[in-house]
């Protein structure tokens, strides 16, 4: 497998951030991890190991970003503002350095898929949702999309825009963006197993926001027995990616 490990100093988050890329194919998916971890999340986990037939064939090629968690979302003893802050910084960064590498590095021309599992599924849904026409599409996987719920309920207007439940909630049914998100593929998928609450609440919550807007979201609940971890995520992954590839 062609493996790279690439970082630089970031203008939008004042650091240096890595990004691991796995493979040369077609697709390129944008990677989240899950909360606090960083670029190597799905190596350390097997997800690499569930993809590594795709990715080899050249049918995917995997862009890992590092995430900031602990400095916003996770940083339960600082300033709101500044958290939410942190998170907007975040989000820019996304946009404005690691989608133009991205481009670059696959050369397909072809859309990113935003992707990711528990907290990288809701920084998947924030930037599928908030910039649609710069990606293919979105599978997210055990998601809390309600920002407020790791603010203790606080918001503002920066975390509004980065909680999907609310900023999606008040979007007008004909936003130029509806149109945008149904000529893509949006999969929502969440277990009801083990430490599935807070997912099943706000992927509920998403179910009813994109029925009552006309957005044609795939939002998949899978059983009881399904639990908040790699074991089902992998499967999952698997079973939805012809889904997001157009091939099924």
């Amino acid at each position: 497998m062609n493996k790279q490990e690439v970082s630089w100093f970031s203008p939008s988050l004042h650091k240096d951030m890595r990004i691991r890329v796995y493979g040369s194919g077609e697709v390129p998916f944008l990677v989240f991890p899950t909360q606090a971890a960083m670029s190597d999340n799905f190596e350390n986990f097997g997800m690499i190991d569930a993809l590594v037939g795709d990715i080899d064939s050249g049918r995917i090629q995997l862009f890992c970003v590092d995430s900031v968690d602990e400095e916003s979302w996770l940083n339960l003893w600082g300033d709101l503002y500044g958290r939410a802050q942190r998170q907007e910084e975040y989000y820019e960064y996304i946009i404005e350095e690691v989608l133009p590498f991205v481009r670059k590095n696959n050369g397909t021309g072809m859309l990113p898929i935003a992707t990711g599992c528990d907290l990288g599924a809701l920084h998947a849904a924030i930037v599928f949702l908030r910039r649609p026409e710069l990606f293919g599409g979105l599978l997210a996987l055990s998601g809390t999309y309600d920002a407020k719920f790791y603010f203790g309920g606080w918001s503002n207007g920066t975390l509004y825009d980065n909680s999907p439940v609310d900023s999606l909630a008040n979007i007008s049914p004909d936003h130029e963006y509806i149109d945008i998100y149904n000529e893509k593929r949006i999969v929502l998928c969440v277990g009801q197993g083990r430490w599935e609450d807070e997912a099943r609440r706000t992927t509920a919550i998403m179910r009813d926001i994109f029925d009552a807007k006309g957005i044609h979201g795939w939002v998949d609940f899978w059983g009881y027995d399904v639990d908040h971890d790699w074991y089902w995520w992998k499967k999952q992954m698997v079973y939805f990616l012809p889904y997001v590839l157009g091939e099924a």
